[in-house]
């Protein structure tokens, strides 16, 4: 659910009973075309709201547009839009949350091929593993700086999945340019460990790649391993 969309409809609840400010809302009976309306902007918002689980006291929603009314508010506008934005971004977390315990029953024979084709490959001559469960090997060590997480870096790059496929690639165009601190977590490292001139071949775990939470539309399915041929050109000042 988005913020811009629940301020909406909250506000249409609240412009439905606002319409009864003059007499009892219990009470209220639909005599003109503006009732009409009220009446039907309620309704179907209120529907909107219930499908989506989303539950508001009337009463309250009503008593802000009172009080907005006589210039009494318990809230600032400030105010208000924080609640709402932690009631959203709670929301999102747990729902996101709950499709991540589906994913994992949903791949779980996935997730268990990428774990062992980690234990393998961490036992290979050249491998090195860090504290964070990122593998890499030394293809070109370079001989120029190494960057960090504030670093802008400009590289080629392959990326494949571990049954080889390929799905990224920019060595048939321009260099890849992004500053460290605004790419997955596995880049973010192991980049800081490449001094300009390397090319590395790093494999990320679910966990330092995307996840449950692959791009859309690509061949990258949730919780797999991703495995990269990178070469740092430059660290662009």
């Amino acid at each position: 659910m988005k913020i811009k969309g629940l301020i909406v409809l909250t506000s249409v609840v609240a412009l439905m009973l606002g319409s009864c400010a003059k007499q009892s809302i219990s009470n209220a009976k639909i005599k003109t075309s503006e009732d009409s309306l009220s009446y039907a902007f309620g309704i179907i918002n209120f529907n909107a709201l219930q499908a989506d689980s989303l539950q508001l006291n009337p009463k309250i929603v009503a008593k802000a547009m009172f009080d907005g009314e006589n210039g009494k508010p318990e809230m600032t506008d400030e105010i208000a839009r924080g609640v709402i934005m932690s009631y959203v971004t709670g929301r999102q977390a747990e729902m996101a949350e709950r499709q991540a315990e589906q994913d994992k029953i949903q791949y779980k024979d996935y997730i268990a091929e990428n774990e062992a084709f980690l234990a393998k490959n961490k036992e290979k001559a050249g491998v090195t593993v860090t504290p964070s469960g990122l593998q890499y090997e030394v293809i070109t060590m370079g001989t120029g700086n190494k960057p960090t997480i504030n670093s802008t870096v400009k590289v080629h790059y392959v990326g494949t999945l571990m049954d080889g496929t390929e799905f990224d690639s920019s060595v048939d165009g321009e260099p890849a340019q992004f500053p460290l601190a605004g790419v997955i977590s596995g880049w973010t490292e192991a980049l800081q460990l490449m001094p300009e001139g390397s090319k590395f071949r790093i494999f990320l775990p679910q966990d330092l790649a995307y996840g449950s939470n692959p791009p859309p539309g690509g061949v990258i399915k949730p919780f797999s391993t991703l495995i990269f041929e990178v070469e740092l050109l430059d660290i662009v000042q």
